[in-house]
């Protein structure tokens, strides 16, 4: 525990916080400042980071949640995948509580199909070992993070010729979705605070896009407190000092060039897309992978007919505007109200790294109210 502690130390947080502060009054204008990945906007409302940050600094959640970004039709394509006969359907435990147009995986659970939650691909592969009179498809979800784990157990299927195994590739990718909120004219950002887990497998050198041709800087940041901390002073150093660099916070575990055996195994089995659909973004070019030709015995997209549904969002839910930045959750309608935990309308509710979730768990209103920035107050709720 003692690692941990040196990465929430409160002495060493409140010296960040007048550091950042110091800088903060040395700009003469209001920042917005983005963190791309779910799992720094949960940290960013568990420890209270932003209730002390000044005035002049706002954050902005981004579309780093995969199961959020997943669009409503293909929730019902997987649905559609589970009820066929004869398929064990396996999911992490994130997308079980989606909605879908009419029902969530978990519903169709209880309505008979047999959807079963596991840790690891290599968790549904030992299931397909088990179970070699069944067909058994993954529901293959992530950005960069998670996919090389993916394309290594499709590799371990092919070794072991395991032909009852498929995955529903839903993978996506970061950097096509960064590119499209930069071209978005509704949202003036002042920099990143980078993903760290996909920077983990991708590197920092796929960034340089970012400073070097939208001329915003970029930190990427691990998880913990302080961490934030850092990188928060990262970035307002380089506005202060008037540069555009990609600078890596994180450099414990993430090298400019990334790691290079997830790198060779994600290439070896998947190609990209020509677009992909994600929610509030629409479909991004060149955003999502698929299974290469050579593994098609393991793409579930190849192996069965599924109805590559195009369905609506709810018309209520502003999951959408929220995954790019434009709205806070408290600005949706029915967040906290109609949408809560128990009852998600929409994707951002339902995943452990969806900004509405991290706001209902940790929200504090009266913090809300106060750094509201649009002049839109939250919602009187019972949190």
């Amino acid at each position: 525990m003692k690692y941990v502690d040196e990465f929430r130390n409160p002495e060493k947080a409140q010296a960040l916080q007048q550091e950042i502060t110091k800088l903060s009054q040395q700009i003469d204008r209001h920042l917005k400042i983005m963190e791309v990945c779910g799992g720094h906007t949960h940290a960013i409302f568990k420890y209270g980071i932003e209730e002390i940050l000044p005035d002049n600094i706002e954050l902005i959640h981004g579309p780093g949640c995969p199961v959020c970004v997943m669009p409503k039709g293909r929730i019902d394509d997987a649905i559609a995948l589970c009820q066929l006969p004869n398929i064990i359907f396996t999911t992490f435990g994130d997308a079980m509580r989606v909605p879908g147009a009419k029902t969530s995986l978990l519903q169709a659970k209880a309505q008979g199909a047999d959807i079963r939650m596991v840790y690891s691909p290599l968790d549904s592969l030992k299931i397909a070992k088990e179970n070699p009179n069944k067909e058994i498809v993954f529901f293959g979800l992530g950005f960069e993070t998670t996919a090389p784990s993916t394309a290594l157990t499709i590799l371990q299927a092919a070794a072991e010729n395991i032909t009852n195994f498929s995955m529903f590739s839903n993978h996506v990718l970061v950097i096509p979705a960064l590119q499209a909120l930069l071209e978005n004219p509704d949202l003036q950002l002042d920099g990143f605070i980078g993903p760290g887990h996909v920077s983990m497998v991708i590197g920092t050198e796929p960034y340089e896009f970012i400073a070097q041709e939208y001329h915003k800087p970029i930190v990427i940041s691990g998880f913990e407190p302080l961490d934030i901390f850092q990188s928060i002073w990262m970035l307002l150093k380089q506005i202060v000092e008037n540069r555009c660099q990609v600078e890596n916070q994180y450099n414990r575990l993430v090298e400019p060039s990334g790691n290079q055996n997830a790198l060779t195994a994600m290439n070896q089995v998947f190609t990209v897309r020509e677009k992909f659909a994600w929610r509030g973004l629409g479909e991004i070019p060149n955003s999502g992978f698929k299974i290469r030709a050579e593994y098609a015995q393991f793409d579930a997209e190849a192996k069965f007919t599924i109805p590559n549904l195009k369905v609506a969002d709810h018309k209520a839910c502003q999951c959408g505007e929220i995954l790019k930045g434009v709205l806070k959750p408290w600005q949706c309608k029915v967040f906290g109200t109609a949408c809560t935990p128990e009852t998600p309308i929409g994707t951002c509710m339902v995943s452990s790294e969806g900004a509405c979730a991290a706001y209902y768990k940790y929200g504090r209103l009266s913090t809300m109210a106060k750094r509201d920035k649009s002049g839109v107050s939250p919602q009187s709720l019972s949190v």
